[in-house]
């Protein structure tokens, strides 16, 4: 039964195997007369009527002489059901041996990257406000990191490593409570603890502005929408401004009942994610939003209750656009995943400390974390298992910022200790490939080419038959 079964397979692989050692390349919708055998086709349907005409005059060394013929022939076709020698090696694919070569086959297998354990660069940080619910760091695009330090905002610029003092304010207007760099990272602004903002021009060293809100206390958070600027106030009170026009407030969302200490806009900007020290945590549209909304009616989206402690840690996924990820501080010390569409919560994560702030790699499907007690460690993990990539642990206090370079590769981490560890986490992202170069296009242009000009070759041929045979047709 095994030999059986062996021989049939062999049987059914012959023809293939037979036609990839065929140098010709064919196309399964025009056949190629070229490759195929018409002798050895002649031979084989017209074999039987030979040997019945033969049988007659047939003999020992007759027999073995056609044998021989044959196996020449036919390169040794008859032996295909015959397994005394050893079956021939499998055929490498055509496409394989012609299009790919060692280097193409190479780069499909991916090696995982060198995560260094220690911070590649250490600055201090002296004055570092300790306070958990302040956003005093921040990355902007044009290479620049922005740091809060007291009553004084410092730039250090990461393509040369130079440092510089921005602005610093009184003791009785600051201390500075949060800076936020606008998309373009040409406008810096800076939140003080007297509900003051400021837009600075960093370039000409200038302030450009000042937004003065109707609330009495500090501004904790900042985010930025394009042209609008929200901000977040200890009395709970979310202000969104539109910055080209002066003293313009927008609309106002209600909905904490302690100081806003997480605003994060969705990528598309029509979302806005807001975390609180009262624990609760709300989905806005800003379709949604009015000027003189009515104060008895709801105006978030989603209202979530499920973190026991503070939400200040907040991050919209850049590849699922609903989805919303929270990390809580205290004695919460969860990451949760929501999906704003439904307002479900998808899954939640215990990671043992408080979660201060959270990144999402721009190249792969990770997360980063960073943590304080006990161990004042960033954590990576791999989305959506959620399994740990690696601990960095370079901080004797707890992490209070965390903040990615533009291009996604590395993150500044500031702590209570007063020191900022930059940190080389993130995949260096491949270099974008130029397709105005003909050579990098790929052999398959060429090839597609030649296909389509022999189909409308066949086209053309086959119209051109149809034809003849309906002038045929009509002259009979």
């Amino acid at each position: 039964m095994e030999d059986r079964s062996i021989a049939r397979l062999g049987c059914l692989r012959s023809p293939a195997c037979s036609l990839m050692n065929r140098t010709e390349i064919c196309d399964r919708f025009i056949p190629v007369r070229s490759a195929m055998d018409f002798d050895v086709a002649h031979f084989l349907l017209t074999k039987q009527k030979i040997k019945k005409e033969n049988i007659h005059r047939s003999s020992c060394s007759s027999e073995y002489y056609q044998k021989l013929l044959s196996e020449c022939c036919l390169k040794n076709r008859t032996r295909i059901l015959i397994f005394k020698r050893k079956p021939p090696a499998p055929v490498k694919e055509f496409f394989e041996d012609v299009y790919f070569d060692s280097s193409c086959k190479s780069s499909v297998v991916k090696q995982w990257r060198h995560i260094p354990k220690h911070a590649e660069r250490t600055l201090d940080a002296p004055d570092l406000i300790n306070d958990y619910y302040l956003s005093l760091l921040d990355w902007g695009s044009s290479n620049v990191l922005a740091i809060a330090l007291g009553n004084a905002v410092y730039l250090w610029n990461a393509s040369n490593g130079s440092s510089s003092e921005l602005m610093s304010v009184e003791a009785d207007n600051g201390p500075v409570t949060c800076v936020s760099w606008s998309p373009d990272g040409q406008v810096l602004a800076i939140g003080l603890n007297n509900s003051r903002v400021e837009l600075w021009d960093p370039r000409a060293s200038q302030r450009l502005r000042t937004l003065r809100g109707a609330r009495r206390s500090r501004v904790g958070s900042i985010a930025w929408n394009d042209h609008i600027l929200t901000t977040g106030g200890m009395d709970g009170m979310i202000k969104n401004h539109d910055v080209r026009v002066q003293n313009c407030t927008l609309h106002n969302f209600r909905g904490h009942k302690q100081e806003v200490c997480g605003l994060k806009w969705s990528l598309s900007g029509q979302k806005l994610a807001s975390g609180g020290r009262d624990n609760l945590m709300h989905i806005w549209d800003i379709s949604m939003a009015s000027a003189n909304h009515p104060p008895t009616r709801n105006q978030w989206l989603h209202r979530f209750n499920d973190h026991t402690a503070a939400v200040k840690a907040l991050t919209w996924c850049p590849f699922q656009h609903n989805l919303l990820v929270s990390g809580g501080g205290g004695t919460d010390w969860c990451i949760k995943f929501w999906n704003t569409q439904t307002g479900d919560l998808l899954d939640s994560v215990n990671t043992g400390s408080e979660v201060s702030a959270l990144l999402w790699s721009k190249n792969e499907r990770e997360l980063l974390s960073s943590h304080g007690f006990p161990n004042n460690q960033l954590t990576l993990w791999k989305y959506p298992s959620m399994t740990k990539i690696t601990e960095l642990i370079g901080h004797i206090s707890p992490v209070l910022s965390m903040v990615q370079s533009p291009d996604g590769c590395k993150v500044a981490s500031a702590a209570a200790d007063e020191r900022l560890n930059f940190w080389n986490i993130f995949e260096t992202p491949e270099a974008p490939k130029h397709a105005a170069k003909t050579a990098d296009a790929g052999p398959f242009v060429s090839f597609s080419l030649i296909r389509c000009f022999l189909v409308f070759l066949q086209s053309l041929v086959t119209s051109t038959i149809q034809i003849l045979l309906r002038n045929n047709c009509s002259q009979k």
